[in-house]
């Protein structure tokens, strides 16, 4: 089976527990898949190919793999694309043999899991083509509690790049730190004095640019600012801090923006608003 890991994503753990929401374990009744057991002899075997319905960008096959696998580490998984590949409808991606029963309990929590992911992929790599080689797409943190990392996985897939992880990894100084701290200078100031290796300050109008690179921030990200406007910040800031741009963005505009001259685009909607891709998976009974 294809490796997969991620930095500080337990995949064992993930699969155990998502299988153990599905079985109800723990809940009066539960640790069981009724349906399977009461119809499925313990001992039928199955072949199954997962195959995409729409033209999607693929991601997660190896952790749909790692659900079956948990169940009959036996089981005999084929992988036939390459994650981030775009794929045509129809197109298989997956090829599996083995206990019947696994498969059947299996079968929700890997194709939940590639649906969502390669949906998150999908949409994506639409927005990297709209932006037409300008810029470079970044994700947020409007993730799903618990899936962050996969999610953040999923945009790369598609084409984009991980904005900071999470509140650890960069100072990201926005309206509502600007407020307390009495300004955009003294905020990005008070991060530097802290230490802060990567600053992140969110400017909302043309006069908070000089402060905030004054003070000493590394990143300025440019919040809901049009095309024109996005062009005046640009050349203001001259290169000396990357610029992003962010708000307002959707398929619609993302091309303007990215041409605007910022080196990067952040579009929240990749992890919180994309729909799930149309996969499905048949069996055959040996």
């Amino acid at each position: 089976m294809t490796q997969f890991a991620l930095p500080a994503f337990d995949l064992t753990a993930f699969v155990t527990a998502t299988l153990a929401e599905d079985l109800g374990e723990g809940l009066p009744g539960g640790g069981r898949d009724v349906t399977s057991e009461s119809v499925i002899d313990a001992d039928a075997r199955f072949s199954g190919v997962m195959d995409s319905r729409d033209a999607i960008t693929v991601a997660g096959l190896p952790i749909a793999a790692a659900f079956f696998r948990q169940l009959d580490p036996a089981m005999e998984i084929e992988i036939l694309i390459e994650e981030g590949a775009r794929v045509a409808p129809g197109t298989q991606l997956m090829r599996l043999t083995g206990n019947a029963r696994g498969m059947l309990t299996a079968e929700r929590s890997a194709l939940n899991t590639v649906q969502h992911l390669s949906g998150i992929a999908t949409m994506t790599r639409e927005y990297v083509d709209a932006m037409a080689g300008h810029a470079t797409l970044l994700d947020t943190r409007k993730t799903i509690p618990g899936l962050r990392h996969l999610e953040k996985y999923a945009t790369r897939m598609g084409g984009a790049q991980n904005h900071r992880m999470g509140l650890w990894d960069a100072a990201m100084i926005k309206d509502n730190h600007v407020l307390v701290a009495g300004g955009v200078g003294p905020a990005v100031a008070r991060a530097k004095a802290a230490g802060v290796a990567q600053i992140i300050c969110e400017v909302d109008h043309l006069d908070q640019i000089e402060p905030a690179i004054a003070a000493g921030a590394h990143h300025l990200l440019l919040d809901n600012m049009g095309p024109d406007v996005l062009r005046e910040a640009v050349a203001l800031v001259a290169g000396r801090v990357p610029t992003e741009a962010s708000g307002g963005v959707n398929l619609r505009t993302i091309g303007a923006i990215a041409a605007s001259g910022v080196r990067y685009v952040s579009v929240g909607r990749l992890t919180q608003s994309a729909p799930a891709a149309d996969i499905g998976l048949d069996f055959t009974p040996l």
